[in-house]
């Protein structure tokens, strides 16, 4: 383990000064996305007051606004693209580089995801966060959360952003086929944001859906530390989802694995 971290840790250390190398490019992305937020926010109000129940998809108007926000705050520390490392290093060449280094590329790319999570949960996330359970408890009368939610919250995100570099890496091994992969990322990114229950929480999907879901890692990356931390798994449930996310990781990794052995086959590099 010691041997890992010595490895790696300088990926996650570079991948944090390079955050704050580009301060101005990182803030604007933090006032889009609240933007974004906000304009969800308004939606859902809007949605609730015209609505004759006092509960839609098992959410109430108060903890929708929760789970808004906190769809920023997970988002923010989950998803840390790593295909657009691929690309670059597939279209640059430099990815021959990294397969006659005595490193790990899968791992080194985790890890330079891991150090922008890192810089995302300390610098917006936790400030956004408090804030947000400071008004949930004082202006829309919600109970605080607890300790324990706060924990099983933290371990589902860590999962769930292992769930979303493996998943993202294996999507960046199409770059080995179409070398360029920009347009197919927007795409994958609008995908996620539905699939992920960032625009709509799975819970308001027909129950057929929502069982096609459960046969899928989407739900995993975003919508189920949220759902824990709303309290809404809770016992054996938030064990079970737990579980499933562990399973997605291992899933994951064992088909990411494949898929590296068999694009690294296919791979021609031209030039010094």
């Amino acid at each position: 383990m010691r041997k890992y971290v010595k490895i790696y840790l300088p990926f996650t250390l570079n991948a944090l000064k390079r955050q704050m190398a580009y301060k101005g490019a990182f803030y604007l992305f933090i006032l889009v996305s609240l933007f974004s937020s906000f304009i969800s926010y308004y939606l859902w109000k809007a949605i609730y007051t015209s609505s004759d129940q006092a509960t839609l998809g098992g959410l109430t108007q108060e903890e929708m606004v929760v789970y808004v926000f906190m769809v920023y705050v997970t988002s923010s520390i989950v998803m840390s693209s790593i295909s657009n490392y691929v690309s670059e290093d597939v279209v640059k060449g430099t990815v021959a580089m990294n397969l006659i280094k005595p490193i790990d590329y899968r791992m080194s790319l985790i890890a330079m995801a891991a150090g922008n999570m890192i810089y995302r949960f300390l610098v917006p996330s936790v400030a956004i966060w408090i804030g947000l359970e400071i008004y949930k408890v004082t202006a829309l009368g919600l109970r605080p959360v607890t300790a324990v939610e706060v924990l099983l919250y933290l371990l589902s995100s860590i999962m769930s952003f292992l769930i979303y570099v493996l998943f993202d890496f294996c999507f960046g091994m199409v770059a080995f086929f179409t070398t360029y992969i920009f347009g197919m990322m927007l795409a994958e990114e609008a995908l996620l944001g539905f699939l992920t229950g960032q625009l709509i929480p799975i819970s308001f999907f027909p129950s057929a859906v929502q069982r096609v879901f459960d046969f899928l890692p989407f739900s995993s990356m975003v919508y189920t530390p949220i759902m824990i931390y709303l309290g809404k798994y809770t016992g054996r449930t938030a064990g079970f989802m737990l579980f499933r996310q562990a399973a997605w990781v291992v899933i994951l990794y064992v088909a990411g694995g494949l898929i590296w052995k068999r694009v690294t086959k296919r791979l021609v590099v031209l030039g010094g």
